[in-house]
């Protein structure tokens, strides 16, 4: 059996699921709750059918089965009774924790980046985001072959734990894994790189990237700023792969916007770091816009994760624009008013009702223009060979020809700046910032 074929995947058919988490004793019941459901909506993205649920209250999560044996013997009855197939953790499992759960429950246990993983490696279509899942897989898959091995040992008849060829294999798969990942991180930086061309090659075009929690409605913003053709579906994870459309501002200059991958609450550091540059579009973007579902009950609990996962990537150097989308699944529009009031540097649209849709261009068209260096420089005919570093510099508002040489009138973002007085400074004729 191959590495790949050892790793949990609920996509092939629909396998009988039941979901299981733990609530912090004394928390928020209705908070645990509206929590454990988006774990549930997570295992039927992936394909699973969720039979029941579970949930016990406790200080924290018990270091050998998560959950205490009482609840645990009533999973296990339940699973053995409806035919359960697989058993979903909201957190994270230790290696020894999915070893114990499995040899009490005897199913396949699934803790809740495994399950992240496995959607992920279902909506990957770009080489980039493809291989970002395999690397993810492969340092999710390394702690955990012992207990691989042990369901190799069950299928096969081998006894558990016993050393011998099991205990071998494991070696010879680690130190697989070991060369696949460090193969898997050369090829992302190749990858890297070809991409970072690519944005430097449209440093001079404004860039803003769509950001948020999964299922805001990013995708459908980008159809109605751009109006272009983009994959939307009302699921989570809906979007992996980065898409980057052109379109204009309200002045007419060109722009490009880039969708990417939904956050979600509990994601783990090293899951976050192995997207990092799925999320590179946001990173070397000028512009972050912030969507945000205003109809859902917890949108602030949405926004703190957004803005935590922001700063695990460092991404938090550049202007943020808060869009509340969906102001059209309010119960009450005059809602909008008082949220407003609470969030007063933010645009309220419905993306899919095409709401304030013109405003929102123009707010881009504002930071575009608050953020931008104005210059009107005099290059004479002689200068000609600079032209092409004043085009990949500079945005040029305008242009005026007279018999030696020619007025610009120009943009200059921030991290062009250095680079275009260096070069320009001596044909500066007056200074507009």
């Amino acid at each position: 059996m191959s590495i790949e074929e050892k790793l949990i995947d609920v996509a092939k058919k629909p396998e009988r699921a039941i979901t299981i988490a733990v609530f912090k004793k004394g928390g928020d019941r209705e908070m645990s709750y509206e929590l454990f459901n988006e774990l549930e909506l997570l295992a039927e993205t992936a394909g699973a059918n969720v039979v029941e649920t579970f949930h016990q209250e406790l200080s924290r999560p018990l270091g050998a089965t998560y959950i205490g044996k009482g609840k645990l013997s009533e999973v296990k009855d339940f699973a053995k009774e409806n035919k359960i197939a697989l058993a979903i953790f909201d957190d994270e499992l230790s290696p020894v924790q999915i070893r114990n759960l499995e040899k009490e429950l005897e199913i396949k246990v699934l803790d809740r980046s495994g399950l992240i993983l496995d959607i992920f490696a279902q909506r990957a279509q770009t080489r980039e985001a493809k291989t970002q899942v395999e690397l993810a897989q492969m340092q999710y898959l390394m702690p955990r072959l012992t207990r691989m091995w042990t369901h190799l040992s069950k299928q096969y008849g081998g006894g558990i734990g016993t050393r011998g060829p099991g205990e071998t294999q494991i070696e010879v798969d680690r130190r697989l894994i070991r060369t696949r990942i460090e193969r898997l991180k050369d090829k992302l930086k190749v990858i890297e790189t070809q991409s970072d061309q690519k944005r430097k090659s449209r440093s001079n075009v404004p860039t803003f990237a769509l950001v948020g929690y999964t299922n805001a409605g990013k995708s459908t913003l980008m159809k109605a700023i751009t109006e272009a053709e983009v994959y939307i579906e009302n699921k989570l994870f809906a979007t992996l792969d980065t898409t980057t459309r052109k379109f204009s501002l309200p002045s007419g200059q060109e722009a490009i916007l880039s969708d990417t991958v939904g956050f979600i609450r509990k994601i783990p550091s090293h899951l976050v770091a192995s997207f990092r540059s799925t999320l590179a579009e946001a990173r070397e973007s000028d512009f972050i816009i912030h969507v945000v579902d205003i109809s859902h009950k917890y949108f602030a609990e949405h926004i703190k994760t957004v803005d935590e996962t922001l700063a695990k990537l460092k991404i938090t150097d550049k202007p943020i624009l808060q869009v509340f989308n969906k102001i059209d699944l309010l119960d009450e529009l005059e809602m909008v008013k008082v949220y407003q009031d609470q969030y007063p540097d933010s645009i309220f649209v419905s993306a899919s009702k095409n709401m304030n849709i013109e405003t929102l261009l123009n707010k881009f068209q504002e930071l575009y223009d608050r953020n931008s260096n104005n210059f009107r420089i005099f290059l004479p005919y002689e200068q000609a060979s600079l032209i092409q570093k004043l085009f990949a510099l500079t945005e040029i508002v305008e242009q005026k020809d007279d018999e030696t040489g020619s007025f610009y009138y120009l943009k200059v973002q921030d991290e062009n700046l250095f680079h275009f007085k260096n070069i320009f400074e001596p044909f500066i004729v007056e200074d507009e910032k």
